[in-house]
């Protein structure tokens, strides 16, 4: 099996891998409230591709970590396949977060004092990480074009090939979930082609992606797009 694909979720109870009732977070500024996402609602079907789209400060970023369980709503539910995630405890969220869910954010974020290998197999170090087979870091690094470079260390690398590295981390545990956050911003158009093509990739898979981004190309690689626009996420076509 190629090493972005996952196998069936079969014993899944709900086609929806993930649905919001009522989601809003607000935040203390001073003697004001922001309410940096406000009243969300959103069902999506396990291996949809979806873009969320919005200017610089409408809630995008946010909503993302909502649904990633690293932000915790200020009202309504986040439900993971069924689970509502703040219902469950800290370290049964961590477990969820790490066997189900990549993440994948603007900056590649690689531990310099590892070598790329390490890197990638990182997420696999974790507790409550599923077994996997020790080559898969070496496939995954074959799967985004790096499979000589596993013996390198990021500062060694171009700031495209530190994402490429990011991607094959996030798919070191089979996540069901990629969340990705601006994951071609800031890089030039071959690269940007590169990247949407690993994510084409993992979505064909089976994996369900949900990434934030102000790109028209990546928004148009997605099945369909959402609009945050001050906290309200909706439907509407995209602006740019």
């Amino acid at each position: 099996m190629p090493p972005y694909e996952r196998e069936s979720d079969c014993n899944t109870m709900s086609d929806n891998i993930i649905t919001l009732k009522g989601v809003s977070k607000t935040y203390k500024v001073g003697p004001s409230t922001v309410r940096a996402v406000d009243d969300a609602a959103l069902e999506i079907e396990r291996g949809r591709m979806v873009a969320i789209v919005g200017h610089s400060g409408s809630g995008k970023t946010t909503l993302l970590s909502l649904i990633g369980g690293l932000t915790k709503p200020s009202s309504g539910k986040v439900l993971l396949n069924s689970t509502d995630i703040w219902s469950i405890s800290d370290n049964e969220l961590s477990i969820l977060r790490n066997k189900m869910i990549g993440f994948s954010f603007q900056f590649a974020s690689l531990i310099p004092t590892l070598s790329i290998y390490d890197n990638v197999r990182l997420p696999s170090t974790f507790d409550g990480a599923p077994p996997v087979k020790e080559d898969r870091a070496q496939k995954l690094l074959e799967m985004v074009g790096l499979e000589d470079r596993g013996n390198s260390y990021p500062a060694h690398l171009s700031g495209g090939e530190q994402r490429r590295v990011a991607l094959a981390r996030t798919l070191m545990n089979q996540p069901q979930l990629i969340l990705a956050d601006e994951p071609t911003g800031d890089l030039d158009e071959e690269t940007e082609g590169e990247i949407l093509d690993i994510l084409r990739k993992i979505n064909a898979g089976g994996a369900t992606i949900l990434l934030v981004t102000h790109s028209r190309a990546v928004a148009s690689q997605a099945e369909y797009e959402l609009r945050m626009d001050k906290g309200h996420l909706s439907e509407k076509p995209a602006e740019f």
